[in-house]
């Protein structure tokens, strides 16, 4: 049996899900129950596009050399 964790959608494959999901509300067709369905569901996947957002935020880092030795900067500080 194979205990492994299910592998994570594409950022973009969620990110599509999501405006999709915007979509369905901003038309106004939906009835109540589905439409709180929906909000829900794009509501989590808001929160998890975030988090990744995070992550990669943190990834994002610029080695310099300094003095000889390799040190990081945040990514915002590399375009200084």
């Amino acid at each position: 049996m194979n205990n492994k964790t299910p592998k994570k959608e594409p950022f973009e494959t969620s990110l599509e899900k999501l405006e999709e999901i915007v979509r369905q509300l901003e038309c106004g067709e939906k009835g109540l129950e589905q439409s709180l369905e929906l909000f829900e569901k794009g509501v989590v996947l808001a929160k998890e596009l975030s988090r990744q957002l995070e992550e990669a935020k943190r990834k994002v880092e610029v080695l310099s050399k300094e003095n000889g030795k390799l040190s990081r900067k945040a990514f915002e500080e590399a375009g200084d």
